[in-house]
């Protein structure tokens, strides 16, 4: 019988066959990564891989024709992570380059982002709600009401009308406080731009995060920097980065997370190589493999989910999909490594424990994000249990059962909110960013004519917009890389593509069961991140590895990538006036509109 051997180790001496079973080899991937999950037809009873098996008690088994002995757990490393991933930080300049690139196209984000940040100075949208109720958390640390037609006074910083009785509101804190934080360190209420400064720190902060995980995932600088400024100059992102809304958030501490459990893959990884090498190393019997003991940046996902729910409750969909997804990377591992059965040891030594340390860590930070609500006396519903006796969820505390009557209430108002709006859209369209949502096009503005339009703008007549339109040609490429993302995880099993396309399934596919009610394309914003992977993975693709590649034609793919990136770069210059408020020509404007849906 023939023994595998894996890619780089040497050739070992074929070991006699113990059975008549026949061994399968992992067949060599056909993507420029190198650590996608072998197909193994007989897997599930097969024996350990032969090429981790010791000829003695004593150590790894010696190679034939004198070569060099490659340790087992050198072998274990590359089945798990791949040789370009253990390459990836092997020098102090690959090393360093890592971040320059990352933090240079972040400096692109800083600069998009916070240029004139304050414009305009109005509450733009829902920041009607989300900024005055911000506030009022940091003066009153609970919702209250603000009395009729606030905004123009709020807006010239006049605050005295905020009240003491408490306003219903139907999302949770942890967005508002963030917000919050920014007017507190921006210079105060007074400021628009102090109103958007905390969504604007979070999506410069997701750009770096973005750059870095892709790095990680695709073992590539240049690719991680490519995501890095996909992300940095699309429209959503933009948008969302210069308006006081909370879904930029749910994007981040989503985004946030994921990044924790590509760290948390690796470095389980690199854990049950050296767990399992010692006991094959010893002789023992493999069985379900080691335990990993305790796993901080699993830990530290679950917290960061919590604080995802705590900004909207969709952040419970990000909670299911990544948790799946990170049981499901453990379960590949203690497969890659020879563990049998490695379904069951999955299950024992992975996910149950995972399960409850993301669900009750998530459940935790979520509870512990009221705490303003818990603290003071005057948020809605507070002492809704002292004045009801004897109803709700009677066995619990009664600040709980206020809060648990308090939730039942926003779930019945986010399952039957069916106000008409000429912005809702189906999320069918979302990924190609059929019907954008228009947040500020005023009157003031389009109204003017004769002088005052020539001073305004130099035409007959304007436009001011701030419309949440992503780069189309950055959405229509990704639309058809999600194909080829799919396409590649079905037929390879290449765990990126999974992963990338596990933020686009969470954001994106649960709404598919709201379409009765109001709902808006800006939400995909939390899955933005995820749609600038996937069509960073497929450029990954089209390019392919450098080993055992035609080097001209390799420079060819580089430079037609390269041109296509430029191409959405323009194309995002070109719109950034829309994204951003300019006051512009009526025709200028009227040229973005490329859809009838866009208007």
């Amino acid at each position: 019988m023939q023994a595998c051997h894996l890619a780089g180790a040497p050739p070992r001496t074929p070991a006699p066959a113990a059975t008549g079973r026949r061994v399968h080899c992992p067949r060599l991937s056909t993507s420029p990564y190198d650590d996608r999950v072998p197909r193994t037809p007989d897997d599930d009873d097969a024996a350990v891989p032969s090429d981790l098996v010791s000829a003695s008690p004593y150590g790894p088994v010696e190679e034939a024709r004198g070569e060099a002995v490659v340790p087992t757990e050198t072998r274990l490393l590359r089945r798990l992570l791949g040789e370009r991933t253990l390459a990836l930080d092997s020098t102090p300049r690959a090393r360093l380059r890592g971040w320059l690139w990352p933090l240079a196209v972040t400096a692109l984000a800083a600069i998009v982002r916070l240029w004139d940040l304050g414009r305009p100075h109005v509450l733009v949208f829902d920041e009607t709600y989300y900024v005055k109720e911000a506030y009022s958390l940091l003066v009153r640390g609970y919702e209250a009401g603000w009395g009729s037609d606030p905004n123009p006074r709020f807006e010239a910083g006049d605050v005295s009308m905020l009240g003491i009785d408490p306003e219903y509101v139907v999302h949770p804190p942890v967005g508002k406080w963030m917000i919050a934080l920014g007017i507190q360190l921006g210079g105060g209420v007074t400021s628009s731009a102090a109103w958007r400064l905390g969504p604007a720190i979070a999506g410069i902060i997701a750009v770096l995060l973005v750059a870095r995980i892709a790095r990680r995932m695709f073992a590539s600088t240049a690719m991680g920097a490519t995501a890095g400024l996909l992300l940095a100059i699309d429209g959503e992102s933009i948008v969302h980065s210069r308006i006081g809304l909370l879904d930029g958030f749910v994007m981040l501490f989503a985004l946030a997370a994921f990044g924790a459990l590509v760290v948390d893959r690796e470095q389980a990884r690199r854990r049950l190589a050296h767990r399992a090498a010692a006991i094959l190393d010893s002789g023992a019997d493999l069985g379900w493999g080691p335990h990993l003991g305790w796993r901080w940046w699993r830990l530290a996902a679950g917290v960061l989910l919590g604080l995802c729910i705590g900004t909207k409750w969709s952040g419970l969909y990000f909670l299911a999909v990544f948790g799946l997804l990170s049981v499901g990377w453990d379960a590949t591992a203690r497969r890659t490594a020879g563990v049998r059965p490695w379904h069951v040891a999955a299950l024992v030594r992975d996910a149950i424990p995972a399960g409850i340390a993301m669900v009750v860590l998530a459940f935790a930070t979520y509870l512990a994000s009221w705490f303003s609500w818990f603290r003071t006396s005057g948020g809605y519903l507070r002492h809704w249990a002292e004045q009801n006796p004897g109803q709700g969820v009677t066995w619990l505390p009664s600040a709980l059962r206020s809060l648990w009557k308090y939730h039942t209430d926003m779930w019945y108002f986010h399952n039957h909110l069916v106000t008409p709006h000429s912005y809702a859209a189906s999320p069918l369209g979302w990924i190609v960013q059929w019907r954008p949502t228009s947040y500020f096009y005023p009157t003031s503005i389009s109204g003017l004519s004769g002088d005052a339009a020539q001073q305004a703008c130099g035409a007959s007549s304007c436009s001011q917009a701030i419309t949440s339109l992503g780069n189309p040609l950055l959405w229509w490429s990704a639309a058809a890389a999600i194909l080829v993302a799919l396409g590649y995880l079905v037929r390879n099993r290449d765990w990126r593509a999974g992963a990338v396309l596990s933020g686009i399934a969470a954001g994106w596919l649960p709404w598919f069961a709201y379409e009765h009610r109001t709902i808006f394309t800006f939400y995909s914003i939390a899955f933005t991140p995820w749609v600038v992977l996937t069509l960073t993975y497929v450029l990954g693709l089209v390019v392919g590895p450098r080993e055992g590649q035609d080097p001209v034609r390799r420079r060819h793919s580089i430079v037609w990538i390269g041109a296509f990136v430029a191409l959405i770069v323009l194309v995002s210059a070109f719109f950034y006036p829309i994204w951003t408020a300019w006051v512009v020509p009526y025709s200028f404007w009227h040229m973005h509109m490329w859809l009838a849906s866009w208007i």
